[in-house]
């Protein structure tokens, strides 16, 4: 079986209250017989972020660390700096679970016309307590009847969990820097028309931790009307997937707007 290498780059700027579990949940992953080369871009941390990526200096393949234009900036600059086949970005306060990259290089490998693959992902809290069970069956029960269709419709795909061929980007482009929230989405839909995506069956892969400092904590309003802008460009303005990715925005912009209401009431599940 051919074995793929990963190229992971993670992007980081203040985060140091995860960073450490972030990157152990990466470098583990070599335990495994991964062939990973690590990428850390860090934004010039003014927190222990740098104390905490030198102790893992000699698992890290590149790091580096000087000011740049926020999060999309630094992926953008690791996807440039990646020589793997299979890439894939993890932000500084999520994390994959143990053996992910060997199951995803075993589908890929299985799948090699397919640009890129997706699995569950957990959404967690700041303590790692996995919440919002009902968003993450919602997603899932999506996977089943993945499509180009599909995806127009609906964002199902959690980043965390989603993994990309190089040559795939390659023919799609890097993210767009000129959007706030919703570049990963941007960038699948555009990946899709590479040769189309597969599931990974089975357990999570990751975990995309929401805490009140997230972007999709912060900015959800955005995120959501970019993501509908992005479907409406990718099928075209009056296509049936524009219409219902609409009416579909509409209900979990306001799901979204009722768990924020209720969050001094006790903790979102």
């Amino acid at each position: 079986m051919e074995r793929l290498k990963f190229s992971i780059i993670t992007p980081n700027k203040n985060s140091g209250r995860f960073l450490d579990e972030t990157i152990r949940s990466v470098v583990s992953q070599k335990e495994s017989g991964v062939d990973l080369e690590y990428i850390v871009i860090d934004g010039g941390s003014t927190d222990d972020s740098l104390k905490i990526i030198r102790r893992y200096e000699q698992d890290i393949s590149q790091i580096i660390s000087e000011p740049d234009r926020g999060p999309v900036s630094a992926i953008n600059k690791g996807l440039r700096l990646a020589s793997g086949e299979i890439v894939a970005w993890l932000n500084a306060d999520d994390r994959y679970h143990p053996g992910a990259l060997k199951r995803v290089a075993q589908l890929m490998t299985t799948h090699p016309g397919k640009a890129l693959c997706f699995g569950a992902c957990r959404i967690i809290d700041e303590e790692g307590r996995e919440i919002r069970r009902g968003i993450t069956r919602f997603k899932e029960a999506f996977f089943p009847f993945s499509s180009r269709f599909t995806i127009q419709c609906l964002n199902y795909i959690s980043q965390p969990a989603m993994f990309f061929r190089c040559s795939a980007l390659d023919a799609a482009g890097y993210l767009r820097e000129d959007m706030v929230a919703a570049w990963d989405y941007d960038l699948t839909l555009r990946l899709w028309r590479q040769g189309g995506a597969v599931h990974v069956p089975g357990d999570p892969l990751a975990d995309f931790r929401w805490h009140p400092g997230s972007i999709s904590a912060r900015r959800f309003t955005i995120q959501f009307q970019e993501e509908f802008n992005a479907a409406a460009r990718d099928a075209g303005n009056l296509a049936p997937q524009t219409w219902i990715h609409r009416i579909v925005r509409w209900g979990i912009v306001s799901a979204y707007m009722l768990m924020a209401a209720s969050r001094g009431k006790g903790r979102p599940r």
